[in-house]
């Protein structure tokens, strides 16, 4: 009988990066739009760079991939780089979201 390894769980930011790339899709999460969508959201001040740092951290730890996508006239034809969450990447998330609603049950804020 051998043991299972503990559900990877996620950092408070790293968990918003994660779930903003799952809400943009494939097509437009990148890190400018991820960092836009975690202030609009949130309200906090997102410096690229951690984005950046996140997405790269969460890519050695294969939660997510990252592509090149199609070059952008308004990019001066430069591609962004697109995030895509792997299978590992979205149980990621579920074991961290449910580890906070576990959490949060009887509590009353």
């Amino acid at each position: 009988m051998t043991k299972s390894s503990p559900p990877v769980t996620l950092a408070e930011f790293e968990l918003l990066v994660m779930v903003a790339a799952l809400r943009l899709g494939a097509d437009e999460a990148h890190a400018v739009s991820i960092a836009a969508d975690i202030s609009a959201r949130t309200g906090r001040l997102v410096r690229r760079a951690s984005v950046y740092m996140t997405l790269q951290r969460l890519e050695e730890k294969s939660l997510l991939t990252t592509a090149l996508g199609e070059a952008r006239p308004e990019r001066g034809g430069k591609p962004r780089r697109l995030v895509t969450l792997t299978r590992d990447g979205v149980s990621a998330v579920r074991a961290t979201m449910s580890a906070i609603h576990a959490m949060m049950r009887g509590v009353n804020i």
